[in-house]
């Protein structure tokens, strides 16, 4: 069963994607809250798999929130994922370097909302990787970024192979088209990604993407 928890300040809103999801037979809505500080206690007490969190809220946002349950270790298998009412959102892109899994736009299908809800969960997969994507690019792009020095010293620890890997996953590819694209295994590609997150400390893919981009191993416009 994955738990879920719903942190956005519209009620109407939050009985919306509850509804969603209280019909899959393999996910639970164990808490909701209205703003940041809310949330962030809520996650430390309930521990979910998974904290749907709405980006603006009064009092602590989304991304204060979402920096606090990133920083603390004990809440390392809390998987948040921002809610906008935009899909190029500026302020999601920081809340992906710190911890955020991802982001799905309100107005999301339903049957997108539990896809992403379940990838978070599994940490297996990267939500909405080409929308994901598109947003990094677009401020990269913007803010004519050169490498980050400190993202760039991170690699000195990986493998040629992690490299690659780190490469193809900052690209959008999912563990079975990494391993295609590799001739190994979906098993041996998936053990690849987890070794390179857990060297470079990232928490799940979507940080890999933006360090991937911040140590210039990926370009805007790649494929």
């Amino acid at each position: 069963m994955i738990s879920v928890l719903l942190a956005d300040d519209q009620v109407l809103v939050r009985a919306g994607i509850g509804a969603i999801l209280e019909i899959e037979p393999d996910i639970e809505v164990v808490g909701e809250a209205d703003d940041g500080e809310a949330a962030v206690a809520l996650a430390t007490r309930l521990r979910p798999d998974v904290v749907l969190m709405d980006i603006r809220m009064p009092g602590m946002d989304g991304l204060a929130a979402t920096r606090l349950i990133g920083a603390d270790p004990d809440l390392g298998g809390v998987h948040v994922v921002m809610l906008s009412t935009f899909d190029l959102d500026e302020y999601v892109l920081e809340a992906m370097r710190l911890g955020a899994a991802g982001f799905l736009v309100k107005n999301s299908e339903p049957d997108e909302l539990v896809r992403g809800v379940r990838a978070a969960a599994t940490g297996d997969a990267l939500l909405s990787p080409g929308v994901t994507r598109r947003l990094i690019e677009s401020y990269v792009r913007a803010a004519d970024a050169q490498p980050v020095p400190e993202a760039m010293a991170r690699l000195a620890t990986l493998t040629d192979r992690e490299r690659t890997v780190l490469t193809l996953v900052g690209r959008g590819l999912s563990n079975a088209e990494i391993a295609e694209r590799l001739v190994i295994s979906p098993f041996t590609a998936k053990t690849h990604v987890s070794r390179t997150m857990l060297k470079l400390g990232a928490r799940d893919r979507a940080q890999l993407v933006v360090m991937a981009y911040e140590s210039g191993m990926v370009r805007p416009g790649w494929t």
